[in-house]
């Protein structure tokens, strides 16, 4: 039996999954959790590894890949070390240096001409403008620029030749996946000189692993990727499989076989693992809306679920913008939640809690409308996240998204993905391993309700106008 290992480092923790080569069968797994916050010290990362693989949770495994949060941006001086604090995704400060980028550049279309993406905060070149704007002498110091996901590979490696994957790289503003190279002038536009930037590996490339300190020895490091094209990877998704994820963020994506380019800049044009495509659309607020709704009620999220499931579909026309940290689909990166509709029969706590879950669910049916109107085609909803755990979110989905949706088994289908991916670089084969999968995910069914969604767009429409 081949062991090997996942590592699934998210905004909010490190989790590992070890598994069998040969079938994917899961043999054990562990976490760790990371500091709350928009930027960190990339050793909290490390340090959450080596706490999660304890206790010999890595002992007979042969080769580990890491799959990471997408866009972080971590800087490095000429001797490797870190020049400030990793700027994170979810960090809104650089909107305005995304916004004066587009311009620079021509406006939407010509980005998305360049490299399938409009940028907006969330993007490490956006990032990288702001760092030289704001923050001159760090600037100054900084000679090359990593992904999270970069950065903890490098270090499995003993810090020997920092290396991406196109998956990850496509999320940087300064690579494109259609011409499968980097952007070095649009780099330099953002950052005002070029930067050292990770040699894009192959899909499937076995990197050398060194002996370090903490953890056992392995045979392979495999090149990782970003956290949404582990969990593609992780589920065997394939086109015509949308995938909605709610985690921290809320994603929808699937893998196609060309790229993307939208010119409006809702569909990110990115890569997968593979060699394939990934469009995705990313929402800022997901599950922490419906954790922030329980706790603004008081009660857990059982108790949530139970409230939001007895009140009426359309909450009694209250309605819920859930842009509680900024937005970036739409890009609204200053706004925050907004309660509209509000009257004196529906201010309970059933059609508060209702008003969460379908506010948040209105966010990621647009997504899924965008992908559609991009030409991908939407046969089957995979919901998979910590959202997806709740009873409310799996009942009402279907009456937001007007299809049925598929609730594959629990699991930590990122690092599950980074293990697949681990398992591939080892056996040197063209594709990756055929794992047996984790049984028929479960089907919820429900009436569509577009009055749900009607509700939606007249009170996001009612914000665009500045009339709410």
């Amino acid at each position: 039996m081949t062991l090997v290992a996942g590592v699934d480092s998210s905004t909010q923790a490190t989790k590992i999954t070890v598994r069998r080569a040969e079938d994917g069968a899961l043999v054990r797994q562990a976490q760790a959790p990371h500091a709350d916050g928009t930027e960190i010290d990339p050793e909290v990362w490390w340090r959450a590894l080596l706490t999660a693989s304890g206790d010999g949770l890595l002992d007979g495994v042969s080769a580990i890949a890491v799959a990471a949060q997408q866009h972080g941006m971590v800087a490095l001086d000429d001797s490797g070390e870190v020049v400030r604090p990793a700027l994170l995704w979810n960090d809104t400060r650089s909107a305005r240096a995304a916004a004066d980028l587009v311009t620079e550049l021509g406006g939407p279309d010509a980005w998305a001409r360049a490299v399938g993406n409009v940028p907006v905060a969330s993007f490490t070149i956006s990032k990288l403008r702001w760092l030289a704007e704001h923050e001159p002498r760090n600037a100054e110091r900084v000679s090359r620029v990593l992904l999270p996901h970069d950065w903890l590979t490098w270090r499995l490696t003993g810090r020997a030749e920092p290396v991406t994957d196109r998956g990850d790289a496509s999320g940087t503003g300064y690579y494109a996946p259609a011409d499968g190279d980097y952007r070095p002038d649009l780099l330099r536009m953002a950052f005002g000189r070029d930067l050292g930037r990770p040699r894009v590996a192959a899909p499937a490339e076995r990197l050398r692993a060194v002996p370090t300190e903490g953890l056992p020895p392995m045979e392979a490091v495999a090149v990782g990727t970003g956290d949404n094209m582990g969990a593609a990877l992780g589920l065997s998704a394939f086109p015509g499989d949308v995938v909605v994820s709610i985690g921290t963020s809320g994603t929808a994506f699937t893998v196609a076989d060309s790229p993307s380019a939208d010119p409006s800049g809702v569909v990110a044009g990115f890569a997968d693992a593979t060699g394939a495509y990934l469009p995705l659309v990313c929402t800022l607020n997901a599950a922490r809306v419906l954790t922030a709704g329980a706790a603004a009620l008081g009660v857990g999220q059982d108790t949530f679920d139970e409230l939001a499931l007895g009140a009426p579909a359309g909450a009694g026309g209250l309605t819920l913008l859930p842009y509680l940290d900024g937005e970036r689909t739409p890009n609204l990166p200053d706004a925050t939640g907004r309660l509209s509709g509000m009257t004196t029969d529906n201010l309970t706590p059933g059609h508060l809690a209702r008003a969460f879950v379908e506010g948040m669910l209105c966010g990621l049916a647009d997504a899924i409308e965008a992908l559609a109107a991009e030409g991908v085609p939407v046969r089957r909803v995979l919901l998979i996240g910590g959202g997806a755990r709740s009873a409310a979110v799996r009942a009402i989905a279907p009456q937001v998204f007007g299809r049925p949706v598929a609730v594959p088994a629990e699991s930590e289908y990122v690092a599950d993905g980074a293990a697949r991916q681990a398992a591939w670089a080892l056996s040197g084969a063209t594709e990756p391993p055929t794992w047996a999968g984790l049984g028929e995910p479960e089907v919820y069914d429900a009436d569509p309700l577009p009055a749900i969604r009607d509700q939606y767009a007249a009170a996001r429409s009612a914000l665009a106008g500045g009339t709410q």
